[in-house]
């Protein structure tokens, strides 16, 4: 796949049309500066405080690349319907903190804490229902560049039946000059969505791949997650990216 310009732009208009289409026919989604005024709209429509959005806050004390891959997939597969909804019209927006769930379970309802306790995600949700929790913790800033890794599979937790055979794909991560914050927010909309499309499903296997930039990936994508370009703010960049089904043997 040829990852142009206009492939970039026409897939990121794409994910608004899907997330919101009762305002795609009335915005202006003809170039990345136009994308970016949309989004801004939209937000304002949400009001100020998000009372007409749904937000959901993730607490980290630890980062696992491949163990958060699983978690959030879990976590996402996990919701009800209606909350899907709400949080995709809201484009699956998250907030990171620096915290340990353990020490909060017991005062904040999350929706979902990973097998090994370091990271926890609430429900979306308006924002009001998660401010205490967003003004007790800071930020989890992630500022160090995202190191290469060695190809790793893991298997996506089934939750309930999937209603079709497990399959493998593979996860694309573009590293250049990209910081553990970032792929966090980039492969945290990639995943969920996925899992919302159907693309993912419980007991899937995702091969997790670090490649420079997805630019000369040879398998086609099913997915990109596709966002301004951190240096060029009036072009886009393809930061992630889920495969078609591949019968390449996974790593591990």
């Amino acid at each position: 796949m040829t990852l142009s310009p206009e492939l970039l732009l026409d897939m990121a208009a794409q994910r608004l049309r899907t997330a919101r289409p009762e305002l795609s026919g009335r915005l202006d989604l003809s170039s990345p500066r136009a994308l970016r005024a949309a989004k801004g709209r939209i937000a304002a429509l949400d009001g100020p405080d998000g009372t007409d959005g749904a937000l959901v806050v993730c607490v980290v004390s630890r980062f696992d690349l491949h163990n958060w891959v699983r978690e959030t997939c879990r976590f996402a597969l996990g919701l009800p319907a209606d909350e899907i909804a709400a949080w995709r019209r809201s484009f699956t927006r998250t907030v990171y903190l620096s915290g340990r769930p353990d020490n909060l379970r017991q005062r904040f309802p999350f929706g979902h804490i990973g097998d090994d306790g370091a990271v926890a995600w609430t429900r979306p949700a308006p924002d009001a229902a998660t401010a205490t929790l967003r003004r007790l913790l800071k930020t989890f800033n992630g500022p160090q560049p995202l190191t290469s890794w060695q190809p790793t599979t893991v298997e996506i937790p089934a939750i309930a039946p999937a209603g079709r055979a497990p399959i493998h794909r593979a996860v694309y991560v573009a590293t250049a000059k990209a910081t553990v914050a970032t792929v966090l927010v980039q492969l945290n909309h990639l995943l969920a969505e996925a899992v919302m499309d159907g693309l993912i499903a419980g007991g899937d296997r995702l091969t997790v791949r670090a490649v420079p930039r997805l630019t000369g990936v040879g398998e086609p994508f099913a997915a990109l997650r596709i966002d301004t370009d951190t240096h060029r703010p009036d072009e886009l960049q393809a930061y992630a990216g889920l495969t078609e089904e591949t019968d390449l043997a996974p790593a591990h």
